[in-house]
């Protein structure tokens, strides 16, 4: 290089091209199917394993330990053995729960039910025992042949023949299911059972849900 001459200035670096409008929609097109997709696998999961169901409710006993007929009128105390079993893979909270009895059409008993949690996958066993004020009877007691002994009501078997009270038991059971510790549900269960009572004695002689 000869002495004086003027440096010569380096080439500026290319800057790199800004990425073209189908780089960028290309772009939006897969990050759209993959959330789909994945969308897609949770509705799968959600709907095959962790869906809420109602739990289960099955009347394993009815008992009356006191029982009494006077002038036309009953009063007794009655009790209802039952277990709950939730099928959910979340724990179920109750808080809404009640038995009530009616006869005749009219309401006659009603507990309500304390607040509980069951675990996921379990049963369990509930006892309701209270007392029932006296109501008349609405109409004389009726005779025929009644199941004396298991769960049926109304079965024409002639076992046993005497007078006999029919009433009604309704347990209800509401509250929620949290599924993945994020979505909340509401779940409902009820057991209606027809309970067959001997008027003589107060015995149970048979109910069917």
């Amino acid at each position: 290089m000869a002495a004086g001459a003027a440096p010569v200035p380096a080439p500026r670096p290319k800057r790199p091209r800004p990425p073209s409008g189908r780089t960028n929609l290309a772009s939006c097109v897969v990050a759209t199917i993959f959330l789909i997709f994945i969308v897609i696998v949770i509705l799968i999961v959600y709907y095959t394993i962790f869906k809420p169901q109602d739990p289960k409710i099955a009347v394993n006993a009815v008992q009356l330990p006191s029982f009494s007929v006077a002038n036309g009128t009953v009063n007794f105390t009655f009790s209802q053995y039952a277990s709950v079993r939730n099928p959910n893979r979340a724990a179920f909270s109750h808080y809404d729960s009640s038995l009530q009895l009616i006869y005749s059409g009219s309401q006659v008993g009603f507990m309500f039910i304390p607040a509980g949690e069951i675990d996921a996958g379990r049963t369990q066993y509930m006892a309701a025992t209270f007392s029932v004020q006296s109501f008349p009877l609405s109409a004389p007691p009726r005779m025929g042949p009644t199941l004396a002994n298991g769960d049926g009501v109304g079965f024409n078997y002639g076992l046993r023949v005497e007078p006999t009270l029919e009433i009604e038991s309704k347990l209800e059971m509401a509250g929620r299911v949290k599924v993945l510790h994020f979505f909340t549900h509401h779940v409902y269960a009820k057991a209606g059972c027809r309970v067959a009572i001997a008027v003589t004695d107060g015995s149970v002689l048979g109910f069917h849900c």
